[in-house]
């Protein structure tokens, strides 16, 4: 026997053999492992049962009891909004009643803003850190709020880290360029007009079709004659 078939041979065996053992295992260890198995079915059909009958019921008891202070949002009723009253539960109500569903995650963003528009804006800056974004355009505008909220309260270092987060983390092109721009403002009042320039570039190359785009280049000339570029 050449050398090459004594090594396909003892691959063979070797499979044989641990074929055998998992035979024999399955065989010792037969009631055991369909519990595991029952076990699993068990708590799959747990979940899915908890999904259909519980959570989707929720969720559209959660939407409804949302509608109110949606429309009162869209009145820029931002106190009522948040609040609500006697007949309808507001925003704050509705993240706290409904956590864990997607109104009620969606709540905390809409009483972040309703915050920012009222003027508490710490508040808003931690409805916004409950919020979970799941959407590219809420994603970015919760960032964003943050910014305007940080700039209120005086802190634009971490006001334009928000920013570039907006506009970098969920890019797009109706937000990024907004935001580009208030990032490259504020690094203007912080002085450092070379971190200004390099944002502002990016709008150029990336977002030259848009509004800010359009007028980007008075920015970047304006910083280029500063340095000396």
């Amino acid at each position: 026997m050449s050398k090459k078939e004594a090594v396909h041979k003892d691959t063979i065996e070797s499979i044989e053999d641990s074929l055998s053992r998992t035979e024999l295992f399955i065989e010792k260890n037969q009631k055991m492992l369909l519990g595991v198995l029952a076990g699993i079915i068990v708590v799959v059909g747990a979940v899915l049962a908890y999904r259909q009958f519980v959570m989707k019921p929720r969720e559209a008891e959660a939407h409804s009891a949302m509608f109110r202070a949606e429309l009162y949002f869209q009145k820029d009723s931002f106190n009522l909004a948040l609040n609500g009253n006697d007949s309808f539960e507001g925003f704050l109500s509705v993240a706290d009643e409904y956590s864990g569903t997607d109104a009620g995650n969606i709540a905390h963003y809409y009483a972040g803003v309703c915050y920012l528009q009222t003027g508490k804006y710490q508040d808003a800056i931690d409805q916004m850190n409950d919020y979970s974004g799941h959407d590219v355009m809420t994603s970015a505008l919760s960032h964003g709020v943050k910014g305007d909220a940080l700039m209120e309260l005086g802190k634009p270092e971490e006001a334009v880290e928000e920013y570039l987060k907006a506009a970098n983390d969920h890019a797009n092109t109706f937000t990024s360029p907004l935001y580009l721009m208030k990032a490259g403002q504020v690094y203007e009042s912080l002085k450092n007009n070379e971190k200004a320039l390099e944002v502002y570039k990016k709008v150029r190359s990336d977002y030259y079709q848009t509004n800010e785009g359009r007028d980007i280049e008075k920015y970047i000339g304006r910083l280029e004659t500063l340095l000396g570029k």
